[in-house]
Parts: C-alpha cells; sequence; structure tokens
C-alpha cells in the first residue's frame, strides 16, 4: 500500500534513462573541447620554442651548421638544450622543460616527439614532410575538430 505502482517506477526509469541520454553528448562535448584546447596550448608552446631556438640561431647565441637553416633538427633538442656561445660558462639554453604531449594520441604508448608530425622549411605548407629541421609541428590525429576542420590542419 505504501510503495510504489509498477507503472511509477517504469516511468521514473524512462524519465531517467531520457536524461543519462541527453547527457552524454554533452559530457563527450566537454572532453573534446577539452582535449582541443590542450592541443592548441601544445602546439603553442611548441611552435614559440621553435621560433626562440631560430631567434638564439640567428642572434649567434647558438651554433649553427654552414649552409642549415636556424631551425632545430629535432624536437628533443629544443629539451636537452644548445651551448650558449655567449656564455662564459660554456652554459645551455633550453627552449622547453618537457615535450608537450598530443591530448588526441595520448594512451598510445608512443613516447615524445613521435607523437607529432614534423613539418621541414623545404617542405610545401599543403604537403608537410620531414627533412632536416623541424620549422613546424602538428597533430597526427585522424579526428576533425568541433570547428570542422581535421586536427592535422591546426
Amino acid at each position: 500500500m505504501r510503495g510504489f505502482s509498477l507503472i511509477e517506477l517504469l516511468v521514473t526509469l524512462a524519465i531517467m534513462g531520457l536524461l543519462a541520454g541527453l547527457a552524454v553528448p554533452v559530457v563527450q562535448t566537454v572532453q573534446q573541447r577539452r582535449q582541443e584546447r590542450e592541443l592548441r596550448e601544445a602546439l603553442r608552446e611548441l611552435r614559440r620554442a621553435i621560433d626562440d631556438y631560430k631567434y638564439a640561431a640567428e642572434a649567434g647565441r647558438i651554433p649553427r651548421t654552414g649552409g642549415s637553416t636556424p631551425y632545430p633538427k629535432t624536437l628533443d633538442l629544443l629539451v636537452d638544450g644548445v651551448a650558449d656561445l655567449t656564455s662564459p660558462t660554456q652554459s645551455k639554453v633550453f627552449f622547453l622543460r618537457r615535450l608537450p604531449q598530443d591530448p588526441f594520441m595520448a594512451g598510445t604508448g608512443t613516447p615524445g616527439e613521435a607523437v607529432w608530425g614534423l613539418r621541414s622549411y623545404s617542405s610545401e605548407p599543403d604537403n608537410p614532410k620531414e627533412g632536416e629541421d623541424v620549422y613546424d609541428v602538428y597533430s597526427l590525429s585522424e579526428r576533425v575538430g568541433l570547428n570542422g576542420v581535421p586536427y592535422r590542419k591546426w
């Protein structure tokens, strides 16, 4: 007499199922936005470090091999550091503390530089290829962003 009827329980379960069904896409979108923000920050950090390396090479602070571009040979070089030619103590110049990870490639078990696509100075913007230096980086994810642009094109 004091409990719920079967109809009341079924209606309650149906309402709860409908609410859960509406919440799942919202949670997925929020998670994708967070990952997109992390990707933007990682790309900005890497590109800033590559530019800082270039400016240091052009200013004569770090060694530059003859005839090569002022861009780093690898991303790991930004973390490992380069000897500062202007320092009397031969200290190193560091451009990154660590390589940021691509949030869309996280969990793949791929370490460090291998999670990023690398574009050399001599490659075309529409068809990026690796070469003797690192001019730019891009995501290797096959996914498409909420704005309709693939992450590889960011």
